[in-house]
């Protein structure tokens, strides 16, 4: 009987052994030169901001994008914003703060008395179209501290959309004008433009 219990011991012990060597020796291998991010992801989350990417690329001025927005994808971006907030009139408050007429409105007020966070009271100022667009690329990042923990919208002309449907709805502020934003990066295009004039000019000397 002490003969085939110490067999089971050992080959329990044995079998402890070899599943011990053989965790360590797969360790090293799904470890050995993985200590770096991976170059492109297996899957993209989305709603996400992605690292160096659209998000991160210059995006057109705001009264451009919104001067090319649609309401219809507006309304239906704002589908993921359903979960938090409710946007009907009289609408009470969810997780976060009922919508209606809020482009134009104070930051971190009213609201029928939602409690916002410290962070974004600080902010002061009104709900323009250009702080919108700037809350929406990322919210953390525009007040830090915000009890919002939607990641944002990295999509530019996402966002435009949706900025036109809240402005839909008991808003209505007039547009910011396209050709405004515009201008700017047209006066910078002269400049080259009459550098090249200059030197034809003394080409032709």
């Amino acid at each position: 009987m002490d003969d085939r219990f110490n067999t089971i011991a050992g080959w329990t012990l044995f079998g402890g052994i070899v599943a011990l060597g053989l965790s360590s020796l797969s360790g090293h291998y799904f470890l050995a030169d993985k200590e770096n991010r991976p170059a492109k992801m297996g899957y993209v989350i989305e709603g996400v901001e992605a690292e160096g990417g659209a998000g991160a690329a210059a995006a057109e001025p705001i009264g451009m994008r919104m001067a090319k927005a649609e309401m219809s994808k507006g309304e239906v971006i704002f589908g993921k914003c359903k979960a938090c907030h409710t946007i009907a009139q009289g609408g009470a408050n969810g997780i976060g703060p009922n919508l209606w007429g809020v482009v134009g409105e104070a930051q971190g007020q009213g609201r029928g008395g939602y409690a916002f966070s410290d962070a974004l009271k600080a902010k002061g100022g009104k709900w323009d179209f250009a702080s919108l667009d700037e809350w929406l690329t990322s919210p953390a990042k525009y007040a830090t501290g915000t009890k919002m923990s939607f990641a944002g919208l990295s999509d530019p002309m996402q966002r435009a959309n949706v900025i036109l449907y809240l402005n839909s709805q008991g808003s209505n502020l007039p547009l910011p004008a396209a050709e405004a934003a515009a201008a700017a990066p047209a006066s910078d295009a002269s400049a080259p433009a009459a550098d090249a004039s200059a030197e034809a000019s003394e080409a032709a000397k």
